[in-house]
């Protein structure tokens, strides 16, 4: 499997963010640091939160944010059927309308373990 889908998404994302960024939209930078101060460490510890933000990203369909959170979610640890569980929860709550992005969600957990040296 290619770990292109994993460049590509980061370096489009990145890209994309800069520009957003650059505007000095002083809602949209005010939405961007809110998303990343909610997901650091509280009560709820930075895994918990990243497996939260997996689950929503699923029930609503989001693939660009389930990519973000399972990159978020490896880079803490989360095992693969940690994951598959997570996912498990959301496929249940979204219904079987959610199976592609579970697919697609499976396939770039699958890239990840592969360029991050984890099979």
């Amino acid at each position: 499997m290619s770990n292109n889908i994993i460049d590509d998404f980061n370096s489009y994302r990145s890209k994309m963010n800069d520009k957003i960024l650059a505007d000095n939209n002083k809602i949209v930078k005010r939405i961007f640091n809110l998303d990343t101060n909610a997901f650091t460490a509280g009560a709820l510890d930075k895994k918990t939160k990243e497996l939260l933000g997996l689950v929503a990203s699923t029930v609503l369909r989001c693939d660009d944010c389930v990519k973000y959170h399972l990159e978020s979610c490896h880079d803490e640890g989360v095992t693969k059927e940690e994951v598959m569980e997570t996912l498990s929860i959301g496929t249940l709550v979204g219904g079987t309308i959610v199976i592609p992005h579970l697919r697609r969600a499976y396939e770039y957990w699958e890239a990840l373990d592969e360029k991050k040296g984890n099979q």
